[in-house]
């Protein structure tokens, strides 16, 4: 057997080398039976491409270094194990012979031992950023530290709004600019550092809390992203500057009761009257719709729903700022250039089991006045809305993968540190092998899914990875799941207890595979698709 310390990339290489065989297989299965009819197997294909993905991605990492080189093997292994468990006595669905993954065996028995995994307990990995971005990390990480972290319990329990010294604080670091072009006001100059930028920032941020720090500069992030897509200069000149300093605080009003990750259906109407158009219908999950001063929305201004998102268009509807538990507004006659008065906007909260602080709402609009002026690419972009929010939502994907990183990364100190503290039949919890390797394959999975959020990070910089985007969204956000029930496992009795933050950090995670595309239909609608498109095209 392989000495522990010493990883072996060829083979883990090779291993995936087959993985990648089995996945291409499945897809071709896919191909001839379809999507609709044969979910279960699409959605496992999704999820095993991604891991895939991942492995591949992690080699170059895995070169760098004899610690790098045993992360990366420890993650191909469990990958490649977990395929192994899906396609098993499931030949014939994936298109397979059985034993198509036998000949990785040897190298699964070794980088799945457990004295191997055990070694790696306390081997998180180096991170290989370069200076500016090791110095964008200490940053927001002091930050997060400083501002987030102390007000983070409190927010949760009594489920109290974000922390305005937060909000400016951030907009003084320029938090909220990253994505801004600098002629705008921001610091984005469109380069890689752009993506990386973000993806540090957001890992730090939600580290010290999902709710009052990660996930504060995604909304001002999508907005900025449809902007620049879609939007007018003049427009761009009006709503940039002030997102870059917070001035404008976002959020993104595109869910409907009736139709969530199903964009193409929505129901809330836009009417074309005198100097602008009257909103009407029920948008919900709106995350920080109280004290948001603009509303992302995404409505229907052509009547033929035959035109399904072909019929839609974005609109930034500016908002009064409310309170956190709801809030009631009526618009006078003449104000947000020129309303003709009367329209309302009511906002009720919808009480979570986590991820609290920026609250969510159901907002019903009742002839609610937005000016032509805000209509996103005025003329030009009638009907282009759903291409415009999707530009935002593909890197909120990776953003929300970022944010999943910080929320793994903040269990993992946690459970590492009670696991020293904490003596049961008279040795630490820590010394135990078991415990060992818990700790090891959290260490492993949050370096691969950073690593990874690295990788995509650069490919989007470069104009493409939007499936990589879903894929590492996919898999890091169930992955968050598994490492914070395991860190709040091994916290025993006392993960449980609001006391302790690990209990934060496990309903927090379970959000991530809901928002920014639901997982299922991110796999069966996006993921699936998408790897059927590109086999085809390299066919």
């Amino acid at each position: 057997m392989t000495d522990v310390s010493s990883p072996d990339l060829v083979a883990a290489s090779a291993a995936i080398d087959l993985a990648r065989g089995v996945v291409a297989a499945a897809t071709s299965r896919l191909a001839e039976v379809g999507i609709d009819d044969h979910q279960a197997l699409a959605y496992d294909v999704a999820h095993a491409a991604s891991a895939v993905e991942m492995s591949s991605g992690l080699l170059d990492y895995g070169a760098k270094g004899d610690v790098e080189g045993r992360i990366a093997c420890a993650f191909v292994a469990d990958a490649v194990a977990d395929l192994a468990a899906k396609t098993y006595g499931r030949e014939a669905d994936w298109g397979i012979e059985a034993g198509a993954l036998d000949a990785a065996r040897p190298f699964l028995a070794t980088f799945r031992d457990p004295a191997f995994l055990a070694a790696l307990a306390d081997e998180e990995g180096p991170r290989h950023l370069d200076a500016d971005f090791e110095l964008v990390q200490d940053t927001f990480r002091r930050f997060a530290e400083d501002k987030i972290r102390p007000a983070a319990e409190h927010v949760h329990r009594t489920n109290a709004d974000v922390p305005e010294d937060i909000i400016s604080g951030l907009a003084e670091m320029g938090g909220f600019g990253l994505s801004v072009p600098e002629e705008y006001g921001g610091f984005a100059g469109g380069g890689e550092s752009d993506y990386l930028g973000m993806v540090v920032a957001t890992e730090e941020l939600s580290r010290g809390s999902l709710g009052i720090g990660g996930s504060l500069i995604t909304r001002p992030e999508i907005l900025t992203r449809a902007l620049v897509k879609g939007g007018t200069e003049e427009q761009k000149q009006q709503w940039l500057p002030k997102l870059a300093t917070a001035e404008v605080m976002a959020a993104v009003a595109v869910t409907e009761p009736d139709y969530g990750s199903d964009v193409a259906g929505i129901k809330v109407t836009a009417t074309p009257t005198e100097g602008g158009w009257l909103i009407n219908g029920v948008k919900t999950w709106c995350t920080f719709g109280a004290r948001a001063d603009a509303l992302m929305l995404l409505a229907r201004t052509d009547p033929d729903r035959s035109k399904t998102h072909r019929g839609l268009s974005m609109f930034v509807v500016p908002k009064p700022r409310g309170e956190g538990h709801g809030f009631e507004f009526t618009q006078e006659a003449g104000a947000d250039g020129g309303a003709p008065g009367g329209g309302k906007m009511e906002g009720r909260a919808i009480d979570t089991i986590g991820y609290r602080g920026m609250h969510s709402y159901e907002i019903a609009l009742d002839n609610w006045f937005v000016a032509a002026a805000n209509q996103v690419g005025g003329e030009d972009g009638l009907g282009k809305g759903f291409y415009y929010q999707m530009e935002g939502f593909e890197n909120g994907r990776l953003q929300t993968a970022a944010r999943a990183v910080g929320v793994m990364q903040a269990a993992y100190e946690e459970a590492r540190q009670y696991a020293q503290d904490r003596a049961v039949f008279g040795h630490p919890i820590g010394d135990y092998q078991l415990t060992k390797v818990k700790l090891a394959r959290m260490a492993v999975i949050i370096q691969a899914s950073r690593q990874y959020s690295y990788a995509v990070a650069r490919m989007m910089a470069n104009g493409e990875g939007a499936l990589e985007a879903s894929m590492v969204k996919a898999y890091v956000c169930r992955a968050a799941e598994w490492v914070t029930r395991e860190a709040m496992q091994i916290h025993g009795g006392f993960g449980y207890a609001e006391e302790y933050p690990v209990s934060r950090y496990f309903v927090d995670a379970r959000v991530l595979s809901i928002f920014e595309g639901a997982d299922e239909t991110l796999c069966l609608k996006v993921i699936a698709r998408r790897l059927l498109d590109r086999q085809k095209a390299t066919a």
